[in-house]
């Protein structure tokens, strides 16, 4: 007598269940934070890095795996890590944000991060995010594809990683430690580095440049991470076309492209044939800079590295550089390679866009000006703000606070619009539009609740720029975007719902608008901010809650043990009332 139909069905998906629980591994690391020497542009000094390595060490899995980072902290200052782009399922205890999440790790002290990896494939990173640690605290994560699907190319004989960075001759955190206590402008980087070396283009840096060897006719992944703190950045090889095939660990129709331009938290997988000349050639960075032009004390550094081939021949004098790698303010060629990045969205990699929205979002990001006491003085300094709010931290970490139940930590009413329409992306702005007010203000979302949001970049005190927003805990679709205002009858007209690109971090155009989608199917506390740490710093952020759905499978796991106390938000900002008086 045959099976139940029904029943065959039923053994078939619990023996898929348990085959990957079976290919599924667990994986230790320790993380060393201690303080090391480097020497940099002509000069020397110490700064926090993960087992004394700049870029810290490469954590590689296999899609669906866990791993577990004890991190001791053995510098001077507390510090939290980030994973990257990974969604941690009903886990954001091991998310990482300062005060969202967790508290510090204190000097002298130890915390165990668990890792767990879902649909995730392709490159991501991890970085600190605490003040301006991820400087010197960042390392790129490999999430390989599992056995029975592989790659979606042919298999590459060779990988390569490339961490783009950013270097400060001073100690950067107490820069701008004291930059946001007077309320002035954060610190410019002196150089950008490729693999943590500025590259022969800059002072005394010739003897270390990285270099990476090839062999003629062989085809390599490379991953590139932009842990830049403040810039998007162009990327070239001199005569070598780049292939992207993959963007924020999902991967992407193929695009065949002479540079590309990534943002600050982005990664991308690209492969790299080598098919010239047995040679050396240049790969270089340089910013990609979308401020007013008129603004000109950005880091005009070009940062480079060597792709140098293996074989008997005479090397040129100089390697050659990439006449394909655009000028620092060129808008054109940025716009251009974003607008042809498109999900795979084939059988093993489909895409599943949210269509039944439920709630819509329309979210301005802003400079603006904000007024605090500076030693007894009443100051105005600089700030920016999401939908006119500038983030604060509390004195507790969020999720604690949302999990415990905690009353007077945060309010659940971040404005789903703006509070006053004008016409954003003018040339002159009214003036009220320069002041925001500051909060702890968060937004709830119902489980598996389908969401829509619209950034819109504003023009206020003629700042606008591109902004790179990166949500935590999820990926989103990116079904549009343009300049000028967001109309809501005929842009979403031109939305791509077929195969938008997957990102954890898009890139929201100068004067212009993103649209994005994402299925709230993950519970918990996840930050959404713009990944220019100056903007960070300045409020521009806010909290996404997911309540839990009906069933334990759907809710937030419980906390786990140790997880680092709280002390005292570094709270840079002095709350004032409308009179000018201190709230306490």
């Amino acid at each position: 007598m045959g099976l139940p139909s029904g029943f065959v069905e039923l053994l078939l998906l619990y023996g898929i269940f348990f085959l990957g629980l079976a290919q599924a591994k667990v994986h230790y690391h320790d993380f060393i934070l201690t303080e090391t020497n480097f020497t940099r542009l002509c000069s020397s000094k110490s700064m926090l890095v993960v087992n004394e390595s700049l870029p810290g060490p490469v954590i590689r899995v296999t899609k669906g795996d866990t791993v577990y980072v004890n991190v001791h902290n053995q510098g001077y200052y507390g510090v939290t890590i980030h994973w990257h782009g990974v969604h941690q399922p009903r886990n954001p205890w091991s998310d990482g944000p300062e005060y969202i999440t967790q508290c510090p790790i204190e000097p002298g002290s130890n915390f165990t991060y668990e890792i767990i990896f879902s649909d995730e494939e392709g490159t991501l990173w991890w970085h600190a995010h605490s003040d301006w640690t991820r400087a010197g605290v960042h390392g790129a994560i490999v999430v390989l594809p599992n056995k029975e699907t592989g790659f979606p190319f042919p298999e590459p004989d060779g990988e390569e990683i490339l961490v783009l960075g950013s270097w400060y001759v001073g100690d950067v955190n107490e820069e701008v430690a004291e930059d946001l206590e007077n309320g002035a402008d954060t610190p410019r980087s002196d150089s950008y580095t490729i693999n943590g070396q500025p590259g022969d283009f800059c002072e005394c840096s010739k003897e270390g440049t990285y270099r990476w060897q090839v062999d003629y006719g062989k085809t390599y992944l490379l991953r590139l991470v932009n842990a830049a703190m403040n810039a998007e950045l162009y990327f070239a090889i001199a005569q070598h076309n780049l292939t992207v095939v993959g963007l924020d660990g999902s991967y992407v129709k193929p695009v065949i492209t002479g540079f590309v331009m990534i943002s600050p938290g982005q990664t991308m997988d690209m492969l790299v044939t080598a098919n010239q000349p047995l040679g050396r050639y240049y790969m270089a960075a340089r910013q990609y800079d979308s401020a007013r032009y008129d603004v000109t004390d950005y880091d005009k550094t070009n940062t480079t590295a060597i792709l140098e081939y293996r074989g008997n021949y005479t090397p040129s004098a100089d390697p050659i550089f990439p006449s394909t790698l655009p000028t620092y303010e060129d808008f054109v060629p940025a716009l251009s390679f974003t607008s042809r990045l498109r999900s795979l969205a084939n059988h093993d990699h489909p895409v599943n866009v949210p269509k039944n929205i439920t709630t819509r979002m329309y979210i301005t990001a802003s400079m603006n000006t904000i007024t605090f006491d500076y030693e007894g003085t009443t100051k105005s300094g600089l700030a920016s703000s999401l939908n006119n709010v500038s983030w604060i931290n509390p004195s507790t970490d969020v999720l604690l606070a949302y999990y415990r139940n905690m009353s007077g930590i945060y309010t659940p009413d971040f404005p789903e619009y703006p509070p006053v329409l004008f016409n954003f992306t003018a040339d002159e702005v009214p003036d009220y539009t320069t002041t925001t007010i500051q909060g702890t203000k968060v937004k709830m979302f119902d489980y598996n609740e389908e969401v829509e949001i619209v950034f819109q970049g504003t023009n206020v005190f003629d700042a606008s720029e591109d902004h790179p927003m990166h949500l935590h805990g999820y990926t989103f679709y990116v079904v549009g975007s343009g300049y000028g205002n967001f109309d809501n009858v005929t842009d979403p007209e031109g939305y791509n719902l077929v195969d938008p690109p997957k990102m954890n971090t898009v890139s929201l155009p100068k004067k212009g608008w993103a649209a994005l989608r994402f299925k709230a199917s993950n519970p918990g506390v996840w930050l959404w901010h713009c990944h220019l740490d100056r903007h960070l710093s300045w409020g521009m952020d806010t909290v996404f809650i997911v309540k839990n759905g009906g069933t334990p499978e759907t809710s937030i796991r419980e906390p786990p043990p140790n997880m680092p106390p709280c002390s005292s938000s570094a709270i840079r900002l002095q709350r004032l009332d409308n009179s000018g008086e201190k709230i306490n």
